[in-house]
């Protein structure tokens, strides 16, 4: 008899499913997870744990990416891909915060263990199941990293306000000056190798109207950047019309956000408006919207094509520039350069 009741014990009671893990591990590469256990040392401890409580490890998946926004980690979502698909049933992992950071990622998770695809995520400390209980403190203890991350940036944008009120730009400065850290100060201090160079090159432009390709010649020969690397055309212009030579500095770009820097001037706020002046170029016209009184009227005697007309202001080293109209060949059947010819020379 009660070898029969035994039986009928064993018939009636529920099979206990298996469950296979995935030991994840993850190692943000960013400045606010540099505190978080690296990747080896993850593995290493929930293996440990695993041989003691005796679970059954399928397969052990690693990444360095961040989990502050959903869908971004290649891995994780290959992992998501894999349980819905049944090829695990839990998941291993350091802690709550390795698995996500974001809405989204937990949603999915949450989601995943209310359709009986996630029977189980056990973490080092943790335990949580397919019970009310347990999922409402997963998501609370994912929230709560969420809720740090979004402090953490609140934090640095509060911070980078209160240096820029102070007068000191974030970042690298531009060429002819470098950041300093003494004795627990930061500031940013001109360089005494490139920052005579940045003052003279200002001075070329408004004393002689220099071009940017006359500045490059020169600058070839006596400045590079940090990097030891020839200064470029655009990084010429891109100096020559920066402000915070002469003081003050927007941040960020565009924003419209400007401030008095601390740092000391290359070049005065005139010299720096000089410059401004000129690098004006004036607006080019729209192609055929110029009318000239012999256009397509005339053909190269060279080479028969048609002869057009161009106009220029001719600098002048006392008074306003001159005005003159040339007319040239067109070069469409012969590229040998041709003579220019005035409007006068031609009536």
């Amino acid at each position: 008899m009660n070898y029969q009741n035994n039986l009928l014990q064993q018939a009636v009671l529920p099979q206990v499913q298996a469950v296979e893990y995935c030991l994840y591990a993850r190692k943000s590469t960013e400045d606010d997870e540099r505190q978080a256990m690296s990747i080896d040392s993850q593995i290493k401890e929930m293996n440990d744990m695993a041989i003691k409580e005796g679970l059954f490890i399928k397969e052990i998946r690693k990444e360095s990416h961040s989990a502050k926004l959903s869908g971004q980690r290649p891995v994780f979502n290959q992992l998501l891909n894999d349980l819905r698909n049944g090829m695990f049933t839990g998941i291993l992992t350091w802690a709550p915060d390795r698995l996500s950071r974001n809405a989204g990622d937990l949603g999915m998770l949450v989601d995943m263990m209310d359709g009986g695809k996630l029977i189980h995520i056990k973490t080092f400390t943790q335990a949580f199941s397919n019970s009310p209980s347990d999922k409402f403190l997963l998501m609370i203890l994912c929230s709560q990293a969420k809720l740090e991350n979004d402090q953490k940036g609140i934090n640095v944008k509060r911070g980078i306000r209160a240096k820029c009120n102070m007068g000191w730009r974030p970042g690298m400065p531009p060429i002819g000056y470098f950041n300093r850290a003494m004795a627990g100060i930061k500031d940013i201090i001109p360089d005494p190798e490139r920052a005579p160079f940045v003052t003279e090159m200002f001075e070329r432009v408004a004393r002689n109207g220099d071009s940017g390709r006359t500045l490059k010649k020169w600058l070839d020969t006596c400045l590079t950047t940090r990097a030891g690397k020839k200064v470029t055309l655009s990084q010429i212009y891109l100096m020559l019309k920066n402000p915070f030579y002469y003081g003050e500095f927007e941040y960020p770009i565009g924003s419209g956000n400007w401030y008095k820097g601390a740092h000391k001037p290359l070049v005065t706020k005139e010299l720096f408006d000089q410059v401004q002046k000129q690098l004006i170029v004036p607006k080019k016209a729209k192609w055929g919207s110029k009318t000239f009184t012999f256009k397509e009227l005339f053909k190269c005697a060279s080479c028969g094509s048609l002869v057009i007309g161009e106009d220029r202001y001719r600098k002048r080293k006392y008074g306003e520039p001159r005005y003159h109209i040339y007319y040239h060949c067109t070069r469409q059947k012969s590229m040998v350069a041709r003579n220019h010819i005035s409007q006068k020379t031609s009536s």
